[in-house]
């Protein structure tokens, strides 16, 4: 059985994931840590629960979700796994942290490209992966049936849904993720957004005052 476990990170409050199962593997997805304190957070966790991460990945690669990917990967050596499409994305971190004030230095390890089509396997777990763009370029959440559980990035809030206004997104582009890939999941699929608390699709479908189904 997937469990799931949530940090709240950074200035911008990103939630930063780690999946694992028994055994005792387990997905990082958007390390946002942005100092020592949450980095020791980070890493204690996966420590007392004796963890192995095998995997890297980001639901896409603005500037808040993209913090620890080097960390990652200079401690486990895991490769990060992104959409072809959100390389240009990861590239201009640097130069969208300037603009913030503070540095950033660009990731160096390499990148495993991923597709919709593809899975991710955890032991007996499968990992789904949905192309969600609209927030950024090429946007993935990841979903598991069997927990009921759906990463949704910056694509779908508790009653809203990501911005539109940075390049690459696209409001059109959006909704259409979330009304053909997000909203066709069951009624009680739990949704871990990358900012904020969880909500569920059925809620979201009745009440999201940005994309409702009524």
């Amino acid at each position: 059985m997937l469990s799931i476990h949530r940090f709240v990170f950074n200035p911008f409050q990103e939630n930063t994931y780690i999946l694992y199962n028994e055994t005792g593997k387990c997905l990082i997805i958007d390390p946002g840590f942005s100092n020592e304190t949450e980095l020791e957070e980070f890493v204690r966790f996966i420590d007392e629960k004796k963890l192995e991460p095998v995997y890297l990945l980001n639901t896409h690669c603005h500037i808040d979700h993209i913090l620890g990917n080097q960390f990652v990967y200079d401690t486990w050596k895991l490769p990060l796994h992104i959409h072809k499409g959100e390389q240009v994305v990861l590239q201009s971190g640097p130069k969208v942290a300037e603009m913030y004030g503070f540095s950033l230095e660009a990731y160096t390890g390499p990148l495993v490209f991923l597709e919709a089509s593809d899975t991710i396997s955890l032991g007996s777990d499968t990992i789904t992966l949905l192309f969600t763009p609209g927030h950024s370029p090429a946007s993935l959440s990841f979903y598991h049936k069997e927990s009921g559980i759906l990463i949704s990035g910056d694509t779908l809030f508790s009653g809203s849904i990501g911005r539109t206004d940075l390049p690459g997104g696209d409001f059109a582009t959006l909704e259409h993720s979330i009304r053909t890939r997000l909203y066709t999941l069951p009624d009680d699929t739990k949704v871990y957004s990358g900012h904020g608390p969880g909500t569920s699709i059925g809620y979201e479908r009745k009440h999201n005052p940005f994309v409702n189904e009524g």
